[in-house]
């Protein structure tokens, strides 16, 4: 019966995807192509440092081009620059310049600018049953910059520890047909979002402590993972009326099925967002699901079927079953579901009736946390309540977007 039921993702996996991506590899190292675009993108004594283009396609946004520079042990050992830039039109541009130092047990300090200008963020509404037919666009101004410490002790297991600055202002926005947020609040699906019209300056600190019994690759994937994540922020024009805290937990299983780094991994993950003060938590400070928007940890992307910001409210609680493998060198397939949504204040509302699916197929690079390779195909239903019908798709392809 497993067999008969998985016969369907065996097809696409071997058949599709690592045979003629096997096939695909073996004809370049023939021809010498990896150590000819390595020699053509990198340059230096050692190869350490490089630019490379970078292209991100997320239907039902602007696509991006770009590039990505990386410069190790650019001042002296162990020091390494990143820098990122990418823009469509004149209306999205972003740029990140990232100088981590190492230490010698893999413990390193971070300090990251990022700028970002675009016009085509989603918004629908806040509250678990946000409808796909609200879908509005609004425009973003972000800069952030943040210094972060992360110590690895034992395993996978690490502590995170940092603070920064992050402004951001919002305005209408627009992609295709869409209308702006501001037209779709004065249609009556939703009124204006808090912070959508004073923008804010927020001064954040944030801490994530991780147990992970996980050993480092290539030892093999099985282990427990739980983590806990806090982070106080407060926006400096309003303070001290208006702050907020987020905080996150996440526990999760991994079985590798053969030792091969093939994982299938349950994991359960629930963030919260609450006011600190007596005005309330900027919109795009609250709980997000959808999209690539990362987990506070090292678990999934919850519910990436969806669209970037498809949902948000106070709280959030998400429960994913995956499947990973190695399909090719820094490549690993991913297979997942998960069931949750967003809610007010602790989860307040939580019925399983408004709990939604997202599924996802991606393939997905491994070898730099600054700039990965990423596709995935994916889809989101519906609350239960509503009948559970597909009513997002997703499909994304490219190299770290912003």
């Amino acid at each position: 019966m497993p067999r008969v039921l998985l016969s369907p993702l065996y097809f696409v996996t071997e058949w599709l995807i690592r045979r003629p991506l096997g096939a695909a590899i073996t004809a370049a190292e023939r021809a010498d192509l990896p150590n000819t675009l390595y020699n053509f993108f990198a340059f230096g004594p050692d190869h350490k440092a490089g630019i490379v283009p970078t292209i991100f396609v997320d239907f039902g946004f602007n696509p991006s081009i770009g590039v990505y520079g990386f410069w190790n042990d650019a001042f002296f050992k162990g020091d390494d620059l990143r820098v990122h830039v990418s823009f469509w039109t004149d209306d999205w541009i972003g740029a990140s310049l990232v100088q981590r130092v190492r230490f010698h047990n893999k413990d390193s300090f971070q300090l990251k600018l990022l700028g970002v200008r675009r016009p085509d963020h989603v918004y629908y509404g806040n509250g678990p049953s946000s409808l796909e037919s609200a879908q509005s666009r609004y425009g973003e101004d972000k800069l952030d910059f943040g210094a972060l410490v992360d110590v690895l002790p034992w395993r996978s297991s690490k502590i995170d520890v940092g603070v920064g600055l992050r402004y951001a202002s919002f305005r209408d926005g627009h992609f295709g047909h869409d209308p702006g947020i501001v037209e779709e609040a004065a249609e009556g699906a939703f009124p204006l979002p808090d912070g959508f019209v004073s923008g804010y300056t927020g001064e954040y600190n944030d801490i994530l402590l991780a147990l992970d019994s996980r050993r480092p690759f290539p030892a093999d994937g099985s282990g427990v993972r739980v983590e806990a994540q806090a982070e106080q922020g407060n926006d400096v024009r309003q303070s001290p009326a208006s702050g907020w805290l987020h905080t996150a937990a996440g526990a999760g299983g991994f079985w590798d099925v053969n030792g091969n780094r093939r994982v299938i991994s349950f994991s359960v993950l629930t963030m919260f967002s609450d006011p600190l003060g007596p005005r309330p938590v900027p919109f795009t400070e609250l709980v997000t699901v959808g999209g690539d928007t990362p987990s506070p940890g090292d678990f999934p992307a919850p519910m990436p079927g969806f669209f970037p910001g498809r949902l948000v409210d106070r709280s959030a609680a998400v429960a994913t079953l995956r499947y990973k493998w190695p399909i090719g060198p820094w490549i690993d397939g991913s297979l997942q579901g998960a069931v949750g949504n967003v809610f007010g204040q602790h989860l307040e509302g939580f019925d399983t009736h408004l709990l939604r699916f997202s599924g996802a197929f991606g393939i997905e690079s491994d070898s730099s946390p600054d700039s990965s390779f990423e596709f995935i195909l994916g889809f989101g239903t519906e609350t239960f309540a509503h009948g559970a019908q597909i009513d997002s798709l997703r499909l994304a392809l490219g190299i770290t977007r912003f």
